[in-house]
């Protein structure tokens, strides 16, 4: 009798590895579809809150007061009103606000609508460590978030195959990302290449666009060894090339592009390294995580060492680690820490990204620290990881506006 397809068996008739690997990816996708389905009803899409007027002040420098005042008399964006009755703007009146006062104040402008000015550089961000679990994801979601409450346009790419950064967006791989819509139909050598525009999508959170990943993009570490093989790259240069010069092509929409990048160090993460203006290598300070990571940093100088031998400079601003997943309590982790900032001097950022429970609650709701309402966690908890989370970002905004030579 014929085996049925999904279900090979051995000769002893066990279910071999690959029927199994498989049957629970089945499972597993089926059940990950379910749970979205109960967070998010069909047609529903993921929604950013609602920020009130003391939030709205420490985003824009505009005071409350100020606030109150064009409220009153009808001028610019018009606030909700909640159920207590207090003022509350979604992020696209933001926007609207630094806008209007931007217009209003010209030669103060950049105090309220922070965006690229003539001679400044796109900033191309790549959050690296082919070490799992060092909280890249997290580390790009926070990013991406915090640069666009403050008002800058960010672009963010799902370089991984997994594609969580995806997901926090709202974006389910298997049912939202279809065939081409991935980076790499903009990266493909074949006619089938796509300007990377067209695959570009907004998002909820008002800033923010996204190039969401799946597991198309491990494509291009297929295709890429065939083309090289070859001697080949066509048109949109060779293979680490290739994504620097498609973010070209948009490089006037954006003034920061994070790139999260696979836990490997594959043709897709040199693509990020070449493309990168800045590296923030995440760290979990553990021996055995700084172990891997040293295996990283020997493996990324051999292969740029390769590509310096080939014509490719790397042209970056800065090159720091950030320490995450942090438990100042832990003594092991402090003397890891201390072991790092002692090698690497000023290069470990001094900010450090805690372990809270906070960003696991967040993270579960595939959301960020920054989306959480109050009273999702505790008040404490949210208001000590969101302090950690905003002195690791504001310390990489200071170097992304020392780059442009803004002081």
């Amino acid at each position: 009798m014929a085996l049925r397809d999904d279900v090979r068996r051995d000769t002893a008739g066990q279910e071999d590895a690959a029927a199994k690997i498989m049957r629970h990816a089945g499972m597993l996708s089926n059940q990950l579809q379910q749970l979205r389905a109960r967070m998010y009803p069909p047609k529903a899409e993921k929604n950013l809150r609602f920020f009130l007027t003391n939030e709205v002040s420490k985003l824009t420098s505009i005071p409350d007061s100020t606030l109150k005042l064009l409220s009153i008399e009808g001028r610019g964006p018009v606030p909700s009103r909640l159920e207590n009755n207090h003022r509350a703007y979604t992020l696209t009146q933001i926007n609207e606000l630094r806008n209007f006062f931007a217009e209003q104040k010209p030669s103060d402008a950049q105090r309220f609508l922070p965006h690229r000015r003539d001679g400044e550089h796109l900033q191309v961000l790549a959050i690296s460590n082919f070490k799992g679990g060092s909280a890249k994801t997290t580390t790009s979601v926070h990013l991406a978030h915090f640069l666009a409450l403050h008002g800058y346009r960010v672009l963010a790419i799902d370089l991984d195959p997994q594609a969580s950064l995806s997901a926090m967006f709202g974006a389910q791989p298997e049912v939202d990302v279809g065939p081409n819509e991935t980076i790499y139909a903009a990266l493909r050598y074949d006619e089938q290449r796509r300007p990377i525009r067209d695959i570009i999508r907004k998002t909820y959170f008002d800033g923010i666009d996204l190039i969401p990943g799946n597991l198309e993009v491990m494509e291009y570490e297929h295709d890429t060894p065939r083309v090289l093989a070859q001697r080949g790259g066509g048109a949109g240069g060779i293979f680490f090339e290739r994504l620097k010069m498609a973010l070209l092509e948009v490089e006037a929409d954006y003034d920061v592009v994070v790139l999260d990048t696979p836990p490997s160090l594959g043709f897709l993460t040199l693509g990020a390294i070449y493309a990168a203006t800045g590296m923030i290598v995440t760290v979990h300070p553990a021996m055995l995580d700084v172990a891997s990571m040293s295996q990283f940093l020997l493996m990324m100088g051999d292969l740029i060492q390769v590509l310096n031998e080939n014509g490719a400079e790397l042209n970056q601003d800065f090159f720091r680690y950030l320490i995450t997943r942090h438990d100042p309590n832990d003594q092991p982790q402090s003397q890891v820490v201390a072991m790092l900032r002692h090698l690497f001097g000023s290069d470990v950022l001094l900010a450090t990204a805690v372990e809270s429970t906070a960003v696991e609650a967040a993270g579960l709701a595939k959301r960020s620290l920054y989306e959480l309402e109050i009273g999702q966690v505790g008040r404490d908890t949210h208001r000590r990881a969101r302090e950690a989370m905003d002195a690791v970002n504001e310390s990489i905004l200071d170097l992304v506006r020392q780059s442009w030579g803004r002081t």
